[in-house]
């Protein structure tokens, strides 16, 4: 049986599997001096793919948290080709505002230019002393809910410290077994990492159906971070993951609670214009030319994201 050509040949294992290459800049935002990166407004730009899950989780943090004054933003054009992103004119993209860019990776080499791995967004930008401070999401969201914070609009934090430890637990198993589950199950390059991953994805899923049936969000009736790195996997799921990576056991339509979820999220002031579908669906079925030669973006599914909740969750 002839396998697939990996996606990211310095990231995948001689038995197939994916293994995603670890953050490079993960500098923090600092008030006390012990970073060169002090907390303000209208220093900091944001770089993001609207088609990426990890990117799109910094920009609906920014928006909750009132940054989008505070902190820029730039769209990258979402097809990929082999010079990595690129600024270019096209619809919800464009040219980089701030140092004029052609491509992202001239960010990486003006910060590193010994660097030699694989350019990724997000990329959290110092406009005063022209570096990358930090392409870690998971950063990104702790900066903006944090020392960032008080430069927005005071909303609660999305890490409540009394239940610190149980959050990140569940933000773990959701990172591993579902947000990088699915590109596991889409760049395995064999049969049996493939179906290691979605059997392993299906049923995380499985267990996150029972609990959110119990419960409107993951911690109750409060919104966490952990709900929002769910979020940015669910919303893409019907129409690319189950697809474009054979993660075809079930459509997240076809879980209730999940379903339901998905919607409660998509319906929340602000969210939806964040999500875009063209975008999405552009970056991963052209992008992936490995998975799907032909470059055809499939018309459907047609998702009902916006209608009325039934049940209502409670």
């Amino acid at each position: 049986m002839a396998s697939q050509q990996p996606q990211f040949p310095d990231e995948q294992s001689e038995s197939g599997e994916f293994q995603r290459q670890e953050d490079a800049f993960r500098i923090l935002i600092s008030n006390d001096g012990t970073t060169p990166h002090p907390p303000e407004a209208g220093r900091y730009h944001l770089y993001v793919s609207l088609a990426c899950p990890w990117a799109h989780r910094t920009l609906i943090v920014r928006k909750l948290k009132g940054l989008e004054t505070a902190i820029g933003a730039s769209v990258v054009d979402p097809v990929r080709d082999d010079r990595g992103w690129a600024f270019r004119e096209g619809p919800g993209h464009g040219p980089d505002p701030v140092e004029g860019f052609a491509f992202l990776a001239e960010a990486y080499q003006a910060t590193d230019p010994g660097f030699r791995g694989r350019v990724t967004v997000p990329v959290l930008w110092d406009r005063a002393l022209h570096r990358i401070v930090n392409n870690s999401e998971d950063d990104i969201c702790r900066l903006f809910d944090g020392v960032l914070a008080p430069l927005g609009n005071g909303n609660p934090t999305l890490f409540p410290p009394e239940i610190t430890n149980e959050h990140a637990c569940l933000a773990e198993t959701i990172y591993e077994e579902i947000n990088n589950g699915v590109y596991r199950a889409g760049f395995a390059t064999g049969q049996s990492a493939y179906e290691k991953a979605v059997k392993r994805l299906f049923s995380a899923l499985d267990r996150l159906e029972e609990r959110l049936s119990r419960s409107r969000y993951l911690f109750g009736d409060r919104i966490v971070e952990a709900d929002w790195r769910l979020f940015c996997t669910l919303v893409r799921f019907d129409s690319v993951y189950h697809g474009h990576f054979k993660c075809n056991l079930r459509r997240i339509v076809d879980y209730s609670a999940l379903q339901g979820y998905l919607k409660d999220l998509y319906q929340l002031p602000g969210i939806a214009d964040t999500v875009d579908f063209d975008h999405i669906k552009r970056h991963y079925y052209v992008t992936h030319g490995e998975i799907n030669p032909s470059g055809i973006v499939p018309l459907g599914p047609i998702l009902d994201l916006a209608s009325t909740i039934d049940p209502p969750r409670r």
